[in-house]
C-alpha cells in the first residue's frame, strides 16, 4: 500500500488524480490537501483543509500522514496575478516546494512536482527536457525556481512540466482554455484569440495518468507531457468550436501586441514528447483526439 499526499486536491488535476488513484485502493492511499471545504463531491479518503503557506501546518500534517509520495499541483496560475502579486507567488510556486524537500530529505519521500512550458522564452518550441529555461513573466520565473530546488536537494522526484491543461472538475474553481471558448461560445459571446501563440494542450485525465505511471516506476528526472500537435491557440479555438458543433464565426484572431496581456507570455512552445513516451510506454495522441475524448466524459 503506498500512501500518497496530493496537495492542491481541489484542483482540476488534483480531482481527477484523486479520482484515478480511489480506483485502485487495494494499492494507493490517498490524502488530499487543499484549501477550504473538499470539493471532489468524494468522503472515501482521507481530506485536510489546510493553507499550505502555513508552514508549522504543513509540517504538522505532513508528519502526521507520513506518506510514501508528495504530488504537489499546488500552484498560483494565473500568470498576470503573479506578474502583480509576485510575493504571494514565490510563497505558493517556491516555498511550499522547498518546505515539501525539507521534509521529504528527512523521511525519504517521493515528490512528484508539476511545472510548466512558461519556464521557456518561446523562441524556438519543441523543448526538450534538457533545454535551458529562460522564463519571460513571473509565473515562469516562479516555477523554474522550484524546478532548480528540486534539481539541487537530496529528494527523489520526477517534474512533470505540461501545458495549457483543460478538463472539467465537480465544482469548476477556475476556467481553462477548452471549457472558456465552449462556454462563450455556447452563449453566444463573441471572443478575441490569439493567433500568434502556438502551444499543445493537455487532457488533465491524460495527464493524472502520467502522474500514476511516475509514481508506479518512482523514476527520477524531468518529464514533458502534452499533446502531440503544435497548433495556434486560435487554431485551438476553432478545433474545440469544431468537436462540439458550436459557431466558429464567434472567434476572432487578435495578435499577442493587440490584446495587451498583462505579464509576457512566450510565442511558441510545445514540447518533444520521446522522453516520456519511451521512459512510460506511452503514445500521446493530438488534441482533437484528445478532445473528443473529453466531449464523450462530459455529454
Amino acid at each position: 500500500m503506498i500512501k500518497i499526499i496530493i496537495t492542491g486536491s481541489n484542483g482540476l488535476l488534483g480531482q481527477s488524480l484523486l479520482a484515478l488513484l480511489l480506483g485502485r485502493k487495494d494499492k494507493y492511499e490517498v490524502v488530499g490537501f487543499s484549501r477550504g471545504i473538499n470539493k471532489s463531491g468524494r468522503h472515501d479518503f482521507q481530506y485536510v483543509s489546510i493553507d499550505l503557506t502555513n508552514e508549522s501546518r504543513l509540517f504538522e500534517e505532513l508528519e502526521r500522514v507520513k506518506p510514501d509520495v508528495i504530488v504537489n499541483t499546488a500552484a498560483m496560475k494565473q500568470v498576470d496575478q503573479c506578474e502583480k502579486e509576485k510575493y504571494l507567488c514565490e510563497e505558493i510556486n517556491v516555498q511550499l516546494v522547498d518546505n515539501l524537500i525539507q521534509f521529504s530529505e528527512k523521511n525519504n519521500v517521493y515528490i512528484v512536482h508539476l511545472s510548466t512550458d512558461f519556464i521557456f522564452d518561446g523562441d524556438k518550441g519543441f523543448y526538450k527536457e534538457n533545454d535551458i529555461p529562460s522564463p519571460l513573466n513571473y509565473y515562469g520565473v516562479s516555477k523554474w525556481k522550484a524546478e532548480k530546488k528540486l534539481i539541487e536537494s537530496n529528494v527523489n522526484y520526477a517534474i512533470l512540466r505540461t501545458i495549457l491543461v483543460y478538463g472539467t472538475d465537480v465544482r469548476v474553481s477556475c476556467s481553462n482554455i477548452v471549457l472558456w471558448v465552449k462556454e462563450s461560445l455556447e452563449s453566444g459571446v463573441k471572443i478575441n484569440v490569439v493567433d500568434d501563440q502556438y502551444r499543445m494542450p493537455t487532457l488533465v485525465d491524460s495527464l493524472a495518468e502520467v502522474c500514476q505511471a511516475v509514481i508506479k516506476k518512482r523514476k527520477k528526472g524531468i518529464f514533458n507531457v502534452s499533446s502531440k500537435k503544435l497548433l495556434s491557440v486560435y487554431d485551438i479555438a476553432m478545433e474545440i468550436a469544431e468537436v462540439f458543433n458550436l459557431n466558429k464565426e464567434l472567434i476572432f484572431p487578435i495578435s499577442t501586441e493587440k490584446l495587451s496581456q498583462f505579464a509576457k507570455r512566450p510565442k511558441i512552445t510545445g514540447f518533444d514528447l520521446s522522453k516520456t513516451e519511451k521512459e512510460f510506454q506511452l503514445n500521446f495522441k493530438e488534441f482533437s483526439y484528445d478532445l473528443k475524448r473529453f466531449k464523450q466524459k462530459i455529454t
